[in-house]
């Protein structure tokens, strides 16, 4: 008998799913990690929990399971969760969990900004998240400077898993289309490595973009204006379609797993776009609901377009050929209001209850509100 390993770092644990070859689920483990808030809207992870949590969690789930059975794996994480790393790799700080709102005044600052990357969040009239990258990263360099400068590699929870799986450096195309504002070719990336080459380089755009708007590119533009076009260095420069090979498992990461060296790794990606493939949701006109920490309405259309009230349309974010429109609201907060009265009262309560507490901006997250500062 064949497997592979399903592995989904999410908010709040680290889960890792046995499967056969025909997709049925044969086992799964859970390792839940801490998330600390040193500051209100704050939320921090330390990246040697996700390693640990890994390992038991991997070990747990096969055990008893010969490990030369196991094919592949692929792990997917939650999205804007961003790591600072030092020449070595190693974690600069904690690493800034998605849901954290600190870079509110730095979401500000890019909504801002005159740039036409910014379509994409409901047609140039959205609020920019703070949740995404480019808030973050502006954060880091205005409030921790030492930080960012000491990063050689600022990138996400997704990024830095895959690192330590093989050994290789990449982004994933989900984080990058949809969180970054990036066209994910690794050509375009080089040609936009410097903002002076842009003048030179348009006709280079549309013959090497493949995966996303060949209009917009690396959004050279958008950092230069708020003064942190350095951060083109400090990305990861492979981009990676969905499936794609990372690389073979590490030396270090098949002894710590307890899985054979040279083990594939696939990219995954963002857990909710993940999770539309696992939902059967790659067609044009249907829509998934995914529902954890957050919850976001993730429809496939045919065409590109963009509309007030609707992110996206993201182009080939999950799949080849099949581009993502987004819409969706946090309910970290409603859970953790809810957990006790539902422990103790959950049939006494009403639909009134529920909508007096699920208020879509609540957390200042996935609605097209987008409130950094809304409680």
């Amino acid at each position: 008998m064949s497997y592979v390993l399903g592995i989904d770092g999410g908010t709040e644990s680290l889960r890792a799913c046995l499967f056969d070859l025909e997709g049925t689920l044969v086992r799964h483990e859970a390792r839940a990690y801490t998330t600390t808030h040193p500051r209100t809207a704050w939320a921090e992870q330390n990246p040697s929990d996700w390693l640990s949590c890994l390992g038991e969690a991997v070990r747990a789930v096969c055990q008893n399971v010969d490990p030369e059975a196991i094919k592949a794996l692929s792990i997917d994480t939650t999205c804007c969760t961003v790591v600072a790393l030092d020449g070595n790799a190693q974690p600069l700080r904690p690493a800034i969990l998605w849901m954290d709102m600190r870079a509110a005044q730095q979401a500000r600052a890019v909504s801002n900004v005159d740039d036409s990357a910014l379509r994409v969040n409901g047609a140039g009239t959205g609020q920019v998240s703070a949740e995404w990258m480019i808030p973050k990263a502006l954060w880091l360099k205005e409030n921790e400077p030492h930080v960012y400068g000491a990063a050689k590699t600022i990138c996400e929870y997704q990024d830095y898993m895959n690192f330590y799986l093989t050994g290789r450096m990449c982004a994933s195309i989900n984080n990058v289309s949809i969180r970054w504002w990036v066209l994910t070719s690794t050509d375009v990336r080089s040609l936009f490595a410097r903002p002076d080459s842009l003048s030179d380089s348009r006709f280079a755009l549309r013959s090497f973009a493949r995966h996303y708007d060949a209009e917009r590119g690396w959004p050279v533009d958008l950092v230069t204006k708020l003064g942190i076009a350095d951060i083109l260095d400090k990305w990861p420069t492979d981009v990676l379609k969905t499936g794609e090979i990372v690389g073979g498992l590490s030396p270090q990461a098949a002894a710590d797993l307890g899985l054979p060296e040279g083990l594939p790794v696939s990219q995954a990606g963002a857990d909710a776009f993940i999770g539309m493939l696992g939902l059967g949701v790659i067609r044009p006109g249907q829509m998934a609901l995914l529902t954890g920490s957050s919850h976001l309405h993730l429809g496939c259309v045919a065409d590109m377009f963009e509309s007030p009230g609707v992110w996206g349309t993201y182009r080939d974010a999950v799949i080849d050929g099949v581009h993502v429109v987004e819409g969706g609201e946090s309910i970290s907060l409603l859970r953790a209001r809810l957990s006790p009265l539902a422990r103790s009262r959950a049939r006494s309560l009403t639909r009134h209850v529920f909508r007096s507490l699920a208020r879509p901006d609540e957390y200042g997250k996935h609605s097209g509100v987008a409130a950094a500062h809304s409680r």
